[in-house]
């Protein structure tokens, strides 16, 4: 069997392989869609798997017709937006310095930060931080706690260090200060990066419940997911069904939750196309630069 006969057919293998994968990944989702889509007959009878059975829109007008799952959705995106912002700062002024050899006690602070990777204080002591800070039903009560991840950090770090010493040693002969050669230099050369890192504090902000659950009880302040989450566990939904001018026909909770979850998730993974070309190029340069 030559060569070539062996590429391809270790290709037609490869492709399948991915392919059933990839299947398999998106069959619940399909399945979910499926049930948002389906009327309460097919979805009582158990017809519906991954194709809807009775198309119906019902689901949906009802999700959207609810002011407090659309409040919860912008809330959650102002969220989304200041928190990755702000984790990007902060993980940018922490791995910048620490780049720098000549920084005393550098080496202590990286055996602080890969240190917190493995260890915790644990649920309990961090509840009685958040109490003890006053951050109780706050909004920063559900930023600072996940400001900078010792992941992430370590990622920028390693990209600043496979950055040529040569270019900040030309900005500083032109009198350039640090913080103006991390604006004008570093950072435009690390936009594949923190394309990614900001991808990953996004994504983690738009999934978190469990901050909320302990620490949020104002129902403004109710992130998407966590209105989500208490959809799904108490099995019901009444400030959806009971909506005045909603449709007479009551739903089953589990369309109705099916098209909450696809509410929920389509927003977040619109972010995906935009910064795609940076993840993979910024995830392998993090991690393999220094």
């Amino acid at each position: 069997m030559s060569d070539r006969t062996s590429n391809r057919i270790f290709d037609i293998v490869n492709v399948t392989f991915i392919t059933l994968f990839v299947l398999f990944c998106l069959a619940p989702f399909l399945h979910t869609i499926a049930i948002s889509l389906s009327s309460n007959r097919a979805i009582t009878s158990g017809e519906v798997t991954i194709f809807p059975k009775e198309f119906s829109w019902d689901a949906y007008g009802q999700v959207f017709s609810d002011n407090s799952m659309l409040y919860s959705l912008g809330f959650t995106a102002l969220l989304t937006v200041a928190t990755t912002v702000l984790c990007l700062l902060f993980t940018i002024a922490a791995a910048y310095p620490l780049t720098k050899k000549n920084l005393k006690g550098r080496k202590l602070f990286m055996y602080i930060i890969i240190i917190t990777m493995f260890f915790s204080g644990g649920i309990i002591p961090e509840y009685l931080l958040i109490r003890d800070l006053h951050l109780m039903n706050s909004v920063w009560a559900l930023i600072l706690p996940g400001l900078v991840s010792p992941f992430n950090l370590i990622i920028l770090i390693s990209f600043f260090r496979g950055i040529p010493d040569s270019l900040e040693e030309s900005a500083e002969i032109d009198g350039s200060s640090h913080v103006h050669t991390l604006f004008k230099i570093i950072l435009p050369l690390s936009m594949p990066v923190l394309a990614t890192l900001g991808l990953f504090y996004a994504v983690g902000r738009w999934n978190g419940f469990q901050d909320s659950l302990m620490y949020i009880t104002n129902p403004k302040l109710y992130p998407l997911q966590l209105k989500l989450f208490q959809m799904v566990q108490n099995n019901m939904i009444t400030d959806l069904t009971l909506l005045e001018g909603a449709s007479r026909t009551r739903l089953t909770p589990e369309s109705l939750k099916a098209a909450a979850v696809v509410f929920a998730t389509v927003p977040i993974l619109l972010v995906y196309p935009w910064l795609q070309k940076y993840f993979v190029s910024g995830a392998m340069q993090g991690a393999i630069k220094g």
